[in-house]
This record gives structure tokens, C-alpha cells and sequence, in this order.
């Protein structure tokens, strides 16, 4: 967006001291994940006569932090109103889990859903399973229906279901 506005200083500000200091060049990484991302922020800093990178801690970014609650409260006027999505195909890598259809016809994330909604375990759920899904807790990120998975590299990554999937393929 930056570029697509022509400012030639950026002060971008993240949350991750880690990859700050990949993409200055302080620290190197092996990770094939992040390897072409940081490629093309490197590719983009060219973009600009001047950018800085600033790391402050999560706990103090409340704004970052504000803005997924925000943005479930607002709603528009005219419920049939859809903002346009650009979809723009890049030559970046794309990253998936694959995971097969639940044989009970449910979705694979569906107790892990419920729980985050509910903080009520899956029928005959045994010690094992409640602890697991205590532990996931954390992973997850519920934003009114639609269910988002935690990542220290990636961030959140949204969760669909094998027909969203074939959807996207």
C-alpha cells in the first residue's frame, strides 16, 4: 500500500524483534517459510529512499491488538453491502496443512471451535482430549464464525473446510 502510494519514508513497527533483525540483515534464517518472505520485503525496502524498522513488544502494541475487536463490532448499514476484494496472484510461496474430512461428517476443527465458544468439552471427551484442547486454546483465535490458528512465523492463519479449499485451488 505503501508503494501504491509513492511515500518514500517508512517507519514500519512489528511485533516480532526476531524477523526485525532478519530483515535488516542482523540475524540469517534457515526457515524455508519465512526464506521468501523475507525476500520480498527486501525486494520492497528497494521501493523506498528510506525505511526504518522498529520493533516494539506485543504487550505494547495495544492499537495492533484493538483492531480484531474493532472490527467485529462494526457492522454496514446496508446488509447486503460487500466490500470489493482484490486478489492479486503473486509469485510467493503459499503454505497449507492438509488435513482429511472427519469421518463423524464434521468439520476437523469443529470440537476445537465449540470449545473456544463454549468452554464445553465434546460429549465422552476423555482426560487426554480435555487437556488437549486446553492447550489449543492458545493456538486458536475465534473472530465471530470464522476460526483463525496462531503462528509465531506466519501469524494468523484462517481454518476452512475441504470445500473452501477446493474453492481457492
Amino acid at each position: 500500500m505503501a508503494v501504491n502510494m509513492n511515500i518514500k519514508e517508512l517507519l514500519a513497527i512489528g511485533n516480532s524483534d526476531l524477523l526485525i533483525h532478519q530483515v535488516q540483515g542482523e540475524l540469517t534464517t534457515k526457515n524455508v517459510k519465512i526464506l521468501s518472505y523475507l525476500h520480498c520485503v527486501k525486494e520492497l525496502c528497494k521501493k523506498f529512499s528510506k525505511i526504518e524498522f522498529k520493533h516494539i513488544p506485543r504487550i505494547y502494541n495495544e492499537f495492533a491488538d484493538a483492531l480484531p475487536t474493532l472490527s467485529s463490532m462494526i457492522q454496514h448499514p446496508d446488509k447486503n453491502y460487500v466490500d470489493h476484494i482484490e486478489i492479486e496472484v503473486g509469485d510467493q510461496h503459499a503454505y497449507c496443512f492438509h488435513v482429511d474430512e472427519e469421518p463423524d461428517g464434521k468439520l476437523w476443527y469443529y470440537d476445537i471451535k465449540r470449545f473456544l465458544e463454549t468452554k464445553e468439552y465434546p460429549d465422552n471427551a476423555t482426560n487426554g482430549q480435555k487437556l488437549v484442547l486446553r492447550r489449543l486454546e492458545n493456538h486458536f483465535f475465534l473472530n465471530m464464525e470464522v476460526l483463525y490458528r496462531r503462528t509465531p512465523d506466519l501469524g494468523l492463519l484462517r481454518c476452512v473446510d475441504a470445500a473452501e479449499v477446493t474453492k481457492f485451488l
